[in-house]
């Protein structure tokens, strides 16, 4: 009889599961042919295609979990990598979100207003993929059309920006996702602050050891005897970079906004994220900030605030430029060097662009998008450009789609800035709304003066972040009243907790 029963109740369960079973089985089977014709990443492919359907499932259940996840892999991706834990290519998760996030949108349009994206920032960064595109045309190398490495080429350099574009105006649309957008940010950054104080007191785990040494990326990290720091990051210069433009955003935050609690927060954050451009010694750094609190100046219309914090920074810039103060510190000293026009490694970029230039007057459109050291024949003069380090992400457009493409890149990323900062100076009179508006506009400012002297502009998480944060900017003057009604209650909330706080104090003197 017991027998009988669990017979039974196998076959229910055959009955009921034998098909899951069977496509699991045979998913198995095909990861192990896989793994023996194309090695360990073919083999993830496979496996990684019950976990696309199991994100894809989740991705259309809960809509805001789908964008939280994007933003948070993002910022990890890289280090992920670093630390083998990702044996996918590094934008495939990230795409993958950036789709799936886009066409839950298309499908839901009750629910979906694409009027966020109708602004001049869409506007532009459609004009840089369209020039993009036209770039698979281009044969100044003579080795015909290589559509697979162009369409590779345009994924990272074009389409990552307008996917971020669009998906952050159709999701961050109302005043708490704004916040939660920033909170995030913040908390992200905190751990890449930590994992950089890490690895300065308890030091480098085996995996950033192999980097360092194995794949030969001390030399850049450890110079005359000073170390570079670099987080959780894919180098220094995009930590120090990233910080610079994250410490920013976050203090414009903490200057202009009402609520006590946002601004200790995010002066907090500010100070941390500060602390942490100069663990990475990256000189750009400093002017990053400076350009990012130059914008944010301009936008702010205060005396107030103009006079104060230029005092402030004009004070901090004069002791890295006339004093040493502060010359023992290893991290000051490489960022005070910033200023000395004779300093040897910081004209190295000068050289190479010269040499660069020379070639680069016989490739107006560039030598092509998706086109490396490996696709060019050694007979092919091309074939030095390609190898001399760009240094720049400026540079490395220029080499890519030559003076009209990097003319172009800069014009309409200048549309985005003038507009952006257009909106917040004459559309928003929120005083908390304009500081969140313009501490975009400010980082954004900053991210693309850093892509001027280091190739960190198209590096993650940078574009996700910046650019996906700079196209919700235009969205602000229409949840203006939205975010008023908000701010008053957080007001009102924070109100009573003090009258609360006084009442108690007084009932214990009594």
């Amino acid at each position: 009889m017991v027998n009988k029963v669990y017979s039974n109740r196998i076959s229910e369960y055959a009955h009921e599961n034998g098909g899951r079973v069977l496509i699991l089985f045979l998913l198995f089977l095909l990861s192990l042919y896989s793994f023996k014709n194309s090695g360990v990443n073919g083999m993830a492919m496979v496996l990684a295609v019950p976990i696309s359907i199991v994100v894809v499932y989740l991705a259309f259940s809960y809509r805001m979990f789908s964008f939280w996840a994007l933003f948070v892999i993002n910022y990890y991706v890289m280090f992920l990598g670093k630390e083998g834990m990702l044996p996918l290519p590094a934008s495939l998760p990230n795409e993958l979100l950036e789709l799936v996030l886009i066409a839950i949108a298309i499908i839901d349009l009750r629910e979906t207003n694409f009027g966020n994206c109708a602004n001049f920032m869409t506007l532009a960064v459609l004009g840089w993929c369209a020039f993009c595109t036209l770039e698979v045309l281009n044969d100044t190398c003579g080795l015909g059309m290589n559509v697979n490495a162009w369409f590779t080429g345009i994924r990272l350099m074009a389409f990552q920006l307008l996917y971020a574009v669009i998906v952050f105006a159709l999701y961050i649309n109302t005043p708490q996702r704004i916040y939660q957008l920033y909170k995030a940010w913040a908390f992200c950054a905190l751990f890449a602050i930590f994992w950089c104080w890490k690895q300065i007191n308890i030091g480098w785990d085996a995996a950033e050891m192999n980097w360092l040494f194995a794949q030969n990326h001390a030399k850049q990290h450890i110079v005359n005897g000073i170390v570079r720091y670099f987080g959780t990051f894919t180098d220094a210069a995009n930590f120090g970079i990233h910080m610079a433009c994250a410490s920013v955003s976050f203090f414009v935050i903490a200057i202009t906004n009402k609520v006590r609690k946002h601004k200790i927060f995010f002066g907090v954050v500010g100070l941390l994220t500060t602390w942490g451009m100069f663990q990475s010694g990256t000189r750009t750094a400093i002017f990053c900030m400076m350009a990012g609190f130059m914008v944010f100046l301009i936008l702010s219309k205060s005396v107030k605030i103009i006079v104060p914090v230029s005092i402030i920074f004009g004070l901090f810039i004069g002791m890295l430029m006339f004093t040493d103060i502060g010359q023992g510190n290893n991290q000051i000293r490489r960022m005070r060097s910033a200023f000395n026009p004779e300093d040897a490694s910081a004209n190295v970029r000068d050289v190479n662009k010269a040499a660069i230039s020379k070639y680069m007057k016989d490739a107006p459109w560039g030598i092509g998008i998706g086109i490396f050291e490996r696709d060019i024949p050694a007979w092919n003069k091309f074939k030095i450009v390609s190898q001399i380090p760009p240094d720049s992400e400026y540079v490395f457009i220029w080499v890519r789609t030559g003076w009209i493409g990097v003319s172009w890149f800069a014009i309409c990323n200048l549309i985005i800035l003038i507009a952006g900062s257009s909106t917040v100076f004459f559309k928003i009179k929120n005083r908390s709304l304009m500081g969140i508006g313009a501490a975009w506009c400010a980082s954004f400012a900053a991210l693309h003066l850093g892509g001027y002297a280091n190739q960190i502009l198209m590096q993650f998480p940078n574009i996700v972040i910046f650019y996906g944060g700079m196209s919700t900017v235009f969205l602000l003057p229409q949840i203006e009243k939205d975010f008023e009604l908000f701010e008053a209650k957080e007001l009102e909330e924070e109100a009573e907790k003090r009258r609360l706080k006084l009442e108690k104090k007084r009932a214990k003197r009594v």
